[in-house]
């Protein structure tokens, strides 16, 4: 009985170390799997040239291809990359079924655009949604203004993810109902990809009632 026993307690303590180890290696080695999928995958754009140059060297396609994309960030920061990207992309939207993979994909990385001005997603916010007591960590995506006949009303155009994929409802709420966080859009975006899961423990909200478009325009004037 005492062996038996003793076997129990060895078992239930191993089962618990090894999911420990579970726990802790998953995310570090779905983390080195994606980032060394990520290198061969962008080593894989110029690596054949040099293959054919006979220069066999593993992480210089990588490299070459990070300092290419640095170098198109740069040049399209200028005015005469501007210029060449809005031409092309006059040619793209004229192109039935491309321009709208095109629009969808512009979407996506304006989300997460470093440019303030033409940034998605402005700021994270949450609504009472669906119900009263209940919660949703949303995004503002515009501002508009309702005219009624007995006074004007500005709404929130709040996108809400409904799963990892954005895909999602729209809500126009009332500014004055709209509750904002301290959280950055990136930190709101990890939210809704994890699941909530990398929610912070406290969450306290901002007193001001202005977008950050608004705020800027304000300190201009």
């Amino acid at each position: 009985m005492k062996r038996l026993a003793f076997y129990k307690v060895l078992r239930s303590w191993a089962s618990k170390k090894f999911m420990t180890g579970c726990v802790i290696l998953f995310p570090i080695a779905i983390t080195f799997y994606i980032t060394w999928w990520f290198i061969h995958f962008v080593d894989g754009f110029f690596s054949p040239i040099y293959a054919q140059l006979g220069i066999d060297i593993f992480g210089l396609g990588f490299v070459t291809s990070m300092t290419f994309i640095f170098l198109v960030g740069i040049f399209m920061s200028s005015w005469l990359g501007a210029s060449i990207l809005g031409l092309g992309e006059w040619f793209i939207k004229r192109m039935p079924f491309v321009r709208h993979i095109y629009n969808a994909s512009k979407q996506i990385s304006s989300a997460i655009s470093p440019d303030q001005n033409s940034q998605a997603f402005k700021e994270v916010v949450i609504i009472r949604h669906p119900r009263i007591g209940e919660y949703a960590i949303g995004f503002i995506t515009s501002a508009v203004i309702l005219q009624n006949y007995s006074v004007d009303e500005e709404l929130y155009c709040v996108y809400v993810p409904t799963n990892h994929l954005y895909i999602g409802d729209i809500f126009l709420i009332n500014s004055r109902d709209v509750i904002r966080p301290n959280l950055s859009v990136r930190e709101g975006i990890e939210i809704v990809v994890s699941g909530g899961m990398s929610m912070p423990q406290v969450l306290t909200t901002l007193d001001s009632r202005m977008l950050p478009t608004d705020r800027m325009r304000t300190s201009r004037s």
